[in-house]
């Protein structure tokens, strides 16, 4: 018997990603957090591609507001979050930045209408290999 723990940790603006999180938790029987910035990002479209477009292009890494669980009980960190740009929003940066996910298997999914979670595998190996975890892609 299995005995690993499984934490899913996302990100989610408009709800997509946040369903696909929920689903996940009952299937995998797992705990569950929504990432969010200290500095909530605007509520219009406009003002959010703003705001996420000069995170990326100034490599800004959002504060995360709360506090995540202990990290150390859990053998499997899920990931989840919406593709921006064909890569994962800068507040992903913030959570490799901020908690220590050292011997964490990383296991990622995101939402988008158009670009496929490969596109942003390559950033997420390297954030992976950076906090000295193993990305596995499933």
């Amino acid at each position: 018997m299995n005995n690993e723990k499984i934490l899913i940790i996302y990100f989610s603006l408009s709800g997509n990603t946040a369903r696909v999180a929920k689903k996940l938790q009952k299937q995998l029987h797992a705990d569950i957090y929504r990432l969010q910035p200290t500095t909530p990002y605007p509520d219009d479209y406009e003002g959010l591609v703003a705001v996420g477009e000069r995170e990326k292009d100034q490599a800004i890494h959002p504060q995360i507001a709360g506090q995540l669980p202990d990290l150390a009980q859990y053998t499997e960190v899920y990931i989840g979050y919406p593709i921006w740009w064909s890569r994962p929003p800068m507040i992903i940066h913030s959570l490799f930045d901020q908690y220590d996910l050292t011997g964490k298997k990383i296991i990622p999914f995101a939402t988008s209408a158009s670009t496929p979670l490969a596109d942003t595998l390559a950033e997420m190996s390297a954030l992976a290999k950076s906090a000295r975890a193993t990305l596995i892609t499933k």
